[in-house]
């Protein structure tokens, strides 16, 4: 398929995905108390996060964090990575989205040839008010995504309403215009009864945001039944979220990919 095909029939898809919650309230509560204090109130939409794995060892982890985020902020999610992403860090992991509270039927996937590609396709999707979130994919440092192109996306994000979080692989932080700048890692989760796995547990670092000095490091759990981040009363043993499997293994969810 050609990108310009693969931008035709993306476009087609988004406009069946059910339109975004309101956005009358421009930021949404994490759960977390002392994050959403650090934030004035919690995550902006209609704005542009970036989300950092500096180390590729964390990228399910940092995936983990930037899916939960989007299913916090509510609507239908168009996720672009590289093809190459799938041999990188793995397919998505349909089942492992269901566990963290997302409808693999509300998540498009679109796959693009390069990174020039995934911020053309971005640059669309931004612009779509009919998208709730656009997670934009991008492994280690492109030159094409520079200053200009976030503040491209930043202000297509405002003028429209999506919330974009570009997700950074084995990246490291470069100046941009994203209202808030997270790195993740994996973090110690709390056993359940009879030594049960614990919620997926992470360590998140607000490295900057725009307007405010406050940032701070936390351990945070994800609540799927209430789709909300808390955090965690004790240390327990390490916890990975799910990656690197097929998105068709589990449960026979399937991702729709574009």
């Amino acid at each position: 398929m050609t990108e310009s095909s693969a931008l035709s029939d993306l476009r087609r898809r988004i406009a069946a995905i059910e339109p975004p919650p309101s956005i009358a309230s421009t930021c949404v509560a994490t759960g977390h108390a002392a994050i959403d204090l650090a934030l004035g109130g919690g995550l902006a939409r209609g704005r542009v996060h970036e989300v950092f794995a500096l180390d590729a060892a964390d990228a399910s982890c940092a995936a983990g964090f930037a899916a939960m985020l989007a299913r916090r902020l509510g609507g239908g999610i168009v996720w672009l990575r590289e093809e190459t992403a799938d041999r990188q860090g793995g397919q998505l992991h349909a089942a492992g989205l269901v566990e963290i509270g997302i409808d693999p039927d509300r998540l498009i996937l679109g796959l693009l040839p390069d990174p020039l590609a995934v911020l053309r396709a971005a640059a669309d999707v931004v612009r779509c008010p009919d998208v709730g979130i656009a997670l934009i994919e991008l492994w280690r440092d492109p030159r094409r995504l520079d200053l200009t192109a976030s503040r491209r996306l930043a202000l297509a994000a405002e003028e429209s309403g999506v919330t974009a979080i570009i997700l950074r692989i084995a990246a490291e932080p470069s100046p941009s215009a994203a209202q808030t700048r997270w790195a993740v890692r994996a973090a110690a989760s709390v056993p359940l009864a009879a030594d049960a796995p614990g919620h997926p547990a992470l360590e998140v670092e607000l490295l900057r945001q725009r307007g405010r000095a406050q940032g701070g490091v936390w351990r945070v759990e994800w609540d799927r039944e209430q789709a909300s981040f808390r955090a965690p009363a004790l240390s327990g043993a390490v916890v990975s979220l799910p990656a690197g499997r097929s998105a068709g293994a589990d449960g026979g969810a399937r991702l729709r990919r574009a």
